[in-house]
């Protein structure tokens, strides 16, 4: 049932500046926690609750305009200087700002919200009312020996591990990429000044239903965290872009006509060598407009990586909160443009990776206190673009990671064989939290360990043709660092041929292309390798990575360079580069096979996966 006939198009337009207005707001709200009485960051917020609050009237979604209408009257009290923010109240208000998400999920199916949780409506009124919020601990039954008081939901996450199903519906939006944690323990009980913020983060990260009167408790929580949040198709365009496009577009009809005339000349007889130099030139021309045209068509998908980024320190602050760390996200690169879908489908690895950051990267205060750190642990996520790429960064300055426990454990659970693990180097033994079921905890909780999840991790970056590596140094910190292309939609690759079929090789991987010979090559421990520029490098055939019987026809030897190693790929000859569009293998995916494309004379190609081929190792 749709509570919105004939106002979908209203609603999608709502949808999408609302959702854009709360990002923000969540962004400001970081900016707040450190300056807390800046007068222009609490006039952002008020306008963006305000604002969000005058669309849902128009749509007639009373029940979020009521829990917005509180919040913007918060914000008018803390930027008149009738109230002063302090972290009690501050996770009221984020509290507040997860339940307007959720109540947009509910819109977005085309339902009107459900009532906020009656927890979260009470705790903005106490705030309003001027009362105190802060954590409080459950008072004894019976008389006991004095105790400091304990924040349940903070021993409930230092036992089992923070509520990941919660924290990610509430924040981010959409399905948990990870298994979720069994409930938390009952709330505490507040005294009757003070409210219990132990109920409202259960409420509001996701459990809700039990305390709002009149609303059908298990079926209303388990939708909106079952249901994936609809993917957005939307893209916004910079009219500047459009108008290249455009201009392009007409440029091109211009050179087409020009065409046409020619041919038509040529048809009547017309070839003398005027008429052949102005066909050639407007050929040029016309490839030059091509090439120009796609560049701009690309450049409308291209979108700053720092709407995708802006989700993160609200994520980390929570869940430093949960895990009773002081927990700073730093920003870099928000700038960079990257392709719009390749934003939605980096979501699930950056989540991954910055919960890994905070929950396991980092130590608690009173660890850092005994190695001589600071106290507030320092998280950095950044983007920059090198070349044809994206590098997307994201370190700590926490424990860092051992190689050598990591083997310890990778050989104890059966993962790989002591002889094998022998074999890596540092490298190598980092890579090993990439396998599936590696983990360094013992005991089963929502996180085991900095493996946990980091094989799916891989997984989704490989799809996207990106590839990820470590650097970890122990007491120091950690350092993962995803490379990605700029686009998937178009790949120039170099084309190499075994016998008459032709295969196509990323061309960001290409350093040089040389002859190879029997002569040329000598053995090394049974393999053969080449020696350039002083630099000894294994030789690969192409036909062996595939599957293929080895011709020992090779003419023509490609040096790769694929992440940290180099080797020559050879193959029966060369057939030229091109720029390719890349069309998914959906239903079938052979191993090593990224996807396919037509080549310029019509015959299908195979791009191929040579990370995916080369295997974990390299060999």
């Amino acid at each position: 049932m749709n509570d919105f006939t004939g106002m979908e198009e209203l609603l999608q337009d709502f949808l999408l500046e609302a959702s854009d207005l709360l990002a923000d707001v969540d962004s400001k709200l970081m900016e707040l926690e450190k300056a807390p009485n800046d007068k222009n960051t609490l006039n952002v917020i008020f306008r963006g609750f305000h604002t969000i609050k005058g669309g849902a009237g128009f749509l007639n979604a009373t029940e979020l305009v009521t829990l917005c209408h509180l919040t913007e009257n918060l914000f008018d009290k803390l930027r008149n200087d009738q109230l002063q923010l302090n972290p009690g109240l501050l996770d009221v208000i984020l509290a507040a700002t997860g339940d307007v998400r959720l109540m947009f999920n509910d819109l977005g199916r085309g339902v009107q919200p459900q009532r906020a949780p009656q927890a979260v409506l009470d705790a903005l009124g106490a705030a309003l009312e001027g009362k105190s919020v802060a954590l409080a601990a459950k008072p004894a039954a019976a008389p006991a020996p004095a105790a400091p008081p304990v924040s349940t939901a903070l021993q409930a996450a230092a036992e089992n591990g923070p509520d990941w199903n919660a924290l990610y519906q509430t924040i981010v939006g959409g399905a948990t990429p990870a298994p979720a944690a069994a409930a938390p323990a009952a709330p505490v009980v507040a005294s009757a000044d003070e409210i219990d913020v132990e109920k409202l983060k259960q409420s509001a990260f996701g459990r809700r239903g039990d305390d709002v009167p009149g609303r059908p408790a298990a079926p209303s929580a388990s939708r909106r965290e079952a249901e994936p949040a609809a993917k957005d198709n939307t893209i916004r365009v910079d009219t500047d872009r459009l108008d290249q496009v455009l201009n392009l577009s007409g440029e091109i009809g211009l050179t087409k006509n020009r065409l046409t005339h020619l041919r038509s000349d040529i048809l009547q007889g017309r070839s003398d060598a005027e008429t052949l130099k102005s066909l050639d030139e407007s050929v040029s021309q016309l490839d030059m407009l091509v090439v120009s045209l796609q560049n701009a068509v690309m450049n409308t998908r291209m979108q700053p990586i720092g709407r995708l980024f802006k989700k993160y320190p609200r994520l980390a602050r929570d869940l430093a909160r949960q895990l009773g760390k002081d927990v700073e996200l730093v920003l870099s690169g928000e700038e960079t443009e990257i392709d719009k879908t390749m934003i939605e489908d980096l979501n699930d690895p950056l989540v991954h990776l910055v919960r890994n950051a905070v929950d396991h990267g980092v130590e608690s205060a009173e660890q850092r206190a005994a190695a001589g750190k600071p106290v507030k642990s320092m998280v950095y996520l950044g983007a920059r673009q090198e070349g044809d790429h994206i590098l997307i960064s994201i370190s700590d300055d926490g424990k860092g990671m051992r190689p050598e426990a990591i083997r310890s454990k990778a050989i104890e659970k059966g993962l790989i064989t002591l002889e094998a693990a022998s074999a890596l180097d540092e490298t190598g033994s980092l890579n090993l939290i990439f396998l599936p079921g590696f983990s360094t905890k013992d005991e089963i909780s929502s996180v085991s360990g900095r493996g946990v999840g980091m094989d799916v991790v891989k997984t989704n970056i490989s799809k996207l043709n990106g590839s990820i590596s470590i650097e970890s140094e122990p007491g120091k910190g950690s350092t993962f660092t995803i490379s990605l292309p700029l686009t998937l939609a178009i790949l120039p690759v170099l084309l190499l041929r075994l016998s008459d079929q032709p295969f196509a090789v990323p061309l960001s991987m290409v350093r040089e292309i040389m002859s190879v010979t029997p002569d040329g090559q000598q053995l090394i421990s049974g393999r053969p390798t080449m020696v350039v520029r002083g630099e000894v490098l294994p030789v690969k055939s192409l036909a062996n990575l595939i599957g293929w019987a080895d011709s020992g026809k090779s003419e023509v030897g490609v040096l790769m360079q694929v992440g940290s190693q180099s080797f020559i790929l050879s193959a029966d000859g060369f057939a030229g580069h091109d720029d390719v569009v890349i069309k998914s293998l959906d239903t079938f995916r052979p191993k090593g096979v990224a996807g396919v494309t037509m080549s310029s004379e019509g015959e299908i190609v195979l791009i191929l996966d040579i990370k995916e081929l080369l295997g974990e190792t390299g060999h």
